[in-house]
Order: structure tokens, then C-alpha cells, then sequence
């Protein structure tokens, strides 16, 4: 197991990563958590670098000693000044506040969306990821109802519990 004082990179991932992405991703979607999503729902990950780094979003992964143990993307919304965050997902036996992977990953896109002008971020999840939807609200993060999200908000079929943050730009960045 690691430990807290270990050496954690995020770095921008490319579709070179899509294997490991994919191979990260998945089993925690459809074995862990059950969610009823295939490779075939989500063509964002078979190209990461046209539908995130094009559009003005990333797609970051975090890694010790080159193993990428979480990712999280961002989405560009065009007419609004906000984004939208994807693929947050982190190995299970690196979860949790002692090494505070999902954390480093949110600060880090967060900082991001500051950085390019966003003022507001959303997101969609599954209902049963109760984890998720308790580090959302931790965060600062809003509930809100399917109708109040943005006209170009990307919904995936499976996402039925939205949120919304508001970023405050006065808040600096490293």
C-alpha cells in the first residue's frame, strides 16, 4: 500500500493512455459499481485527445512510479463559461482520505477551470456511487435537477444525480 508521503504525478494523458484509461475505467463502471455502461457508450475514451484537449478541456490521470491509479477530464462547455467533469474515478485500494488521490485530482482540474476563465463546473453521476456523491457535496458542490443544467450540458444516459459548483476566481492557484 502506499503512503501519504509518497510521490504522486498528475500529467495530461493522451490517447496513447487510452488502454490503461479504458482498462481503469471499466471495471470500476461495470464490476464494482454495476453501472450498466459499455466501451460502446463512451467513444469519449477510444479518443480522449478530439473530445477533451480540442475542445479546451483535459484529460489527467494521476500515477506513482508510472501506474495510473486515477483519472479526471474536463469538458469545455462552447457557450458557457463553465465546464464540465468526466471520468473521475480512482483505483479502490488507493481511495480515501489518508492519500487523498480524488481530492489532488479535483484541485488540480479545478485550478484548471479557473485558469481558462471558467466560472461554473458540473457534472453527472450514478445514484449508487454514494462515495462520489458525498465528496461532491464535501467539495463545495450543489445538487440540482436535470432541468437546470446548461442547454449544452453533454448528459450520458447513465447519469440521473447532477451537480454544480460555482468557482470563485479570487481564490488563487499555484
Amino acid at each position: 500500500m502506499l503512503k501519504k508521503e509518497m510521490a504522486f504525478e498528475i500529467e495530461l494523458l493522451n490517447n496513447a493512455d487510452v488502454p490503461e484509461i479504458i482498462g481503469l475505467i471499466l471495471p470500476i463502471q461495470q464490476q464494482e459499481h454495476q453501472v450498466p455502461v459499455t466501451i460502446e457508450d463512451q467513444p469519449d475514451l477510444l479518443n480522449v485527445e478530439k473530445h477533451y484537449q480540442q475542445k479546451g478541456g483535459a484529460f489527467w490521470g494521476i500515477k506513482h512510479q508510472g501506474t495510473l491509479l486515477g483519472t479526471i477530464a474536463l469538458i469545455k462547455m462552447e457557450a458557457e463559461q463553465g465546464g464540465v467533469i468526466r471520468k473521475m474515478f480512482v483505483r479502490k485500494e488507493y481511495r480515501g482520505r489518508e492519500l487523498g488521490l480524488a481530492q489532488k485530482l479535483l484541485e488540480h482540474l479545478i485550478c484548471y477551470a479557473k485558469k481558462a476563465g471558467m466560472s461554473h463546473l458540473y457534472l453527472g453521476t450514478f445514484h449508487t456511487l454514494k462515495a462520489a456523491l458525498r465528496f461532491y457535496e464535501r467539495n463545495g458542490f450543489m445538487q440540482i435537477e436535470k432541468v437546470q443544467l446548461p442547454s449544452h450540458f453533454p448528459i450520458m444516459e447513465v447519469d440521473d444525480v447532477f451537480f454544480h459548483l460555482i468557482l470563485n476566481n479570487d481564490d488563487k492557484c499555484d
